[in-house]
């Protein structure tokens, strides 16, 4: 192995040591995991809560501070924070006029962090979201998921930090952020991937004399490899693009040079300098190059550029003064800098359950049915995605299970359990179908009431696709809720002798039709062709639900549901 990090809690380690290198400056929350600066400009009335996986340092921690974020969520590395603590933070730092979220456009982050402003919202706290969407290879393509977002953030968060200190509301702070965005394009390349914490071993490899064109921040392959170009025709051919990307105009351009991990400050400081000639051969008005490694992808050989094409009021934003790491790395530790690093643990209390829980035959029939699918779910997960799937859904409904008894009724201890434990991206989605199941009476003996559960499931698939964004046909989980909803529902008001039988059916077939479609969102859209003919993990999770509800109610009719095995092994 070439890191070195320790082997238990190593990203809350680093945010303590962050803290003792900036005291007096850093707040450190422990359970839920973020950071939060301990002032704040006085006129500030939006609070800015930012963050995302760890391994992109200084991101986002290094504009923490007056001058720019209020709260960070560190994630594990490359992994989106849970949106449990993205709630937390931004609980504990809104301010009057409630929080602004910056996010990265990936999909785990943007469930997440949507979770937590539906959240916020029902607490009553005003709340906002600017979406950053820079990266430009991403740009095009048949795909909902939109470009990712990049080194830009830095730009965003630095400026928004700015006018926020000026007492700007949160109505405007999100309209200029979404200009900014706008107005900013970034492009990255790489000589060599970044080592697999996992493995050891760079996470892709590449031809010697070969470079990786539009690579992105966690590693993803670019959009095509290219022959390796001396470096200052590489830097044409990247602000080429760039420029062609950026709106019209006359304004100043805003240059960033960052280095993806492995890159050195002489070789950021070179390119700066060709970067330079590149703008002002080509008629841009550089406004200011910026070289550091701002945006890291762990240990990747490579770099990117971004350019933001200035408004001129801008431009005191981005002079403005800031108590930040980024902007004053020469902090020093004094001799009681350990004390002044106060390291906090907030917890959320367990709230009191239902004085007669109901639904623990279905939790143990789904704990069952996930326990025996574990297997198909990561070797599935593993061809489309990232391979947790069968991990993370297991291991909420084991949390489920111990949380469920005397106070808690089984749809409820799921719904905990995957709102606030379970990370990746579909588990909390499972966490917002589960929380409005959880309002229908699941008895041990006997039957619900089916128009309760075909509403509940309604409302459970509206909450998942206002977060999630995804429909019918973006081979998602969707695709087999929707269904099953649609069918109880149509069972219930027909007076159907087995409904949930019916539901189950709906959703086999939902999911077994995923392995036809494109993925559309999440990150199987970016394997793209690669997934056809792999039916969706979270689809197949939820027919596995409505088979374990059709299972307890309705045993008979069950027997003849499609086999789920069958579907996995497709």
């Amino acid at each position: 192995m070439t890191h070195f990090l320790p082997s238990t809690e190593p990203v809350a380690t680093a945010a303590r040591g962050l803290a003792l290198a900036h005291p007096g400056l850093i707040e450190v929350h422990r359970d839920p995991l973020f950071l939060r600066t301990r002032s704040s400009a006085p006129g500030r009335t939006v609070a800015l809560v930012s963050g995302g996986g760890s391994g992109h340092e200084p991101l986002h921690t290094g504009l923490l501070g007056p001058g720019g974020l209020d709260a960070v969520c560190p994630g594990e590395v490359f992994a989106s924070p849970h949106n449990r603590q993205i709630h937390a933070a931004c609980t504990a730092v809104a301010k009057d006029d409630g929080v602004l979220l910056i996010v990265k456009n990936y999909t785990g982050d943007v469930i997440n962090f949507g979770i937590a402003a539906e959240r916020l919202r029902h607490d009553g706290v005003p709340v906002a979201t600017v979406l950053v969407d820079d990266d430009l290879a991403t740009d095009g393509g048949d795909t909902a998921t939109g470009r990712r977002g990049t080194a830009a953030t830095v730009v965003l968060e630095k400026l928004l930090g700015a006018r926020a200190d000026q007492g700007a509301g949160l109505g405007e702070l999100a309209e200029l952020g979404g200009r900014i965005v706008a107005r900013s394009r970034s492009l990255a390349v790489a000589a060599r991937a970044q080592t697999s914490p996992a493995t050891g071993e760079p996470a892709f490899a590449l031809d010697p004399g070969t470079l990786e064109y539009g690579v992105g921040i966690h590693g993803e392959r670019g959009t095509g490899t290219i022959g390796r170009l001396p470096v200052d025709e590489l830097v044409e051919r990247m602000t080429d693009d760039l420029l062609a990307a950026l709106p019209a105009g006359r304004e100043r351009v805003l240059a960033v040079v960052n280095g993806l991990g492995a890159t050195t400050g002489l070789e950021l400081h070179a390119i700066g300098s060709l970067l330079y000639d590149a703008l002002t051969a080509r008629g841009a008005d550089p406004l200011a190059i910026v070289p550091g490694t701002f945006t890291a992808a762990l240990d990747m050989a490579g770099f990117s550029l971004t350019l933001t094409r200035m408004e001129p009021e801008w431009v005191g934003l981005w002079t403005a003064p800031a108590d930040t790491p980024l902007v004053l790395p020469s902090r020093t530790l004094a001799a009681d800098g350990a004390d002044a690093a106060v390291v906090r643990t907030t917890a959320e209390p367990e709230q009191d359950g239902p004085a007669a829980p109901s639904g623990g035959a279905v939790l143990d029939r789904f704990s069952e049915a996930v326990s025996g699918f574990r297997d198909d779910l990561t070797a599935l997960d593993q061809l489309v995605g990232d391979g947790d799937f069968g991990d993370n859904l297991l291991g909420g409904v084991r949390r489920a299970v111990s949380r469920n008894g005397a106070r808690v009724g089984g749809m409820e201890a799921l719904a905990r359990a995957f709102l606030d434990d379970v990370g990746g991206t579909s588990g909390p989605l499972f966490g917002l179908l589960f929380q409005r199941l959880s309002t229908v009476s699941w008895p041990d003996d006997g039957a619900p009431d089916a128009g309760s559960a075909a509403e509940a499931a309604a409302a459970g698939l509206a909450a998942v696709q206002r977060v999630g964004g995804a429909e019918v046909g973006d081979s998602t989980l969707v695709d087999a809720l929707a269904p099953a909803a649609d069918a109880l529902g149509a069972a219930a008001r027909d007076g159907a002798d087995a409904p949930f039988t019916a539901a189950a059916e709906a959703a086999a077939r939902g999911a077994a039709g995923t392995a036809d479609l494109a993925p559309r969102r999440g990150r199987a859209s970016y394997v793209g062709e690669r997934a056809m003919g792999v039916p969706d993990p979270g689809a197949l999770g939820v027919a596995l639900l409505f088979t374990a509800l059709a299972d307890v109610y309705e045993p008979e009719a069950a027997t003849g549901l499609p086999d789920l095995r069958r579907i996995a092994a497709r």
